[in-house]
């Protein structure tokens, strides 16, 4: 169980950020971010047609449902705002803003799911938190109140706090059926809420398709993929450890997000990037080791 557990770390450490160099490229092809969120939630919630076989869905139990729509909901605000940060923001400085999911992680998950974090867990989430500090550092307004006014860090930030809160609903949703069923849950919820989105923000649809190219095809498919793996590895996680610990292991994927953001798109200040990533891989390993 320990090896599936930590696979399935290693493979949403590596799969987040993948998907989000997809997102980066799409919107800086010119495509709407709210129209590449629909599209990501529609096909993923295709594709969890194929895990529907023998499952009875009108046994599950309300407390499934209501999380499951709350869980959407959350979801694909939260996945709205991280597109739409991505698309004006460094994906070296988004990645590390994310190291305080864990921490509204954590408090969500002691009022909903009574989830009470050893002193252990704590001081590796403040380990992942300080680390942060050393690459927002790295910013214009460098690590300040500042920072707030910045709309890439105001939308990463809402990404952050809302995908949290959607990993506790989530995590009810398992411990109310399983992680396959969670993951059909999250296609579908999230398909619906985007396309809600859509229609509240005014985006055309129509229009949106016509914009399509070849290339989009290519980078839809591969973030697909990796939204895919993402969310099943998160589900199998969330389902073997508290909330908390697993939004702060996968904080891991910071220092992927910096190597990508350096290598594809020649983003700068790489060193103490990666020196603030060191001491969150650091309070991560607290977490694996202690916990």
């Amino acid at each position: 169980m320990m090896l599936i557990t930590t696979i399935a770390v290693i493979a949403r450490i590596i799969s987040n950020p993948l998907g989000n160099v997809f997102q980066k490229k799409l919107t800086q092809n010119g495509k709407h971010p709210l129209i590449v969120n629909f599209i990501t939630y529609l096909l993923l919630a295709f594709i969890s047609l194929f895990f529907i076989r023998g499952i009875d869905f009108w046994s599950l139990s309300d407390r499934f449902w209501i999380y499951s729509l709350l869980g959407g909901i959350a979801g694909a605000i939260g996945n709205g705002f991280l597109v739409k940060a991505l698309e004006s923001g460094d994906l070296s400085v988004l990645g590390p803003v994310n190291a305080y999911k864990s921490v509204v992680g954590l408090i969500v998950g002691i009022i909903i799911l009574k989830e009470i974090p050893g002193i252990w867990g704590l001081a590796g989430m403040l380990l992942i938190i300080g680390g942060s500090y050393f690459v927002l550092d790295t910013l214009e307004e460098r690590f300040s109140w500042a920072l707030l006014k910045r709309k890439d860090i105001q939308y990463r930030l809402w990404a952050m706090i809302l995908t949290a809160i959607e990993a506790v609903f989530i995590k009810n949703v398992i411990i109310e059926s399983n992680p396959v069923i969670a993951f059909i849950s999250w296609c579908v919820f999230g398909t619906v809420f985007s396309l809600v989105m859509l229609g509240i923000n005014r985006v055309s649809l129509p229009g949106a398709w016509r914009t399509l190219t070849l290339s989009d095809g290519g980078n839809f498919g591969l973030l697909i993929l990796c939204m895919g793996i993402m969310q099943l590895t998160t589900n199998y996680v969330l389902a073997n450890m508290p909330v908390a610990y697993g939004l702060a292991l996968f904080q891991l994927s910071t220092i992927v997000s910096i190597f990508l953001g350096y290598s594809i798109f020649q983003e700068t200040a790489i060193g103490r990037k990666l020196f603030g990533a060191i001491i969150m891989i650091a309070g991560s390993t607290l977490i694996i080791f202690f916990s």
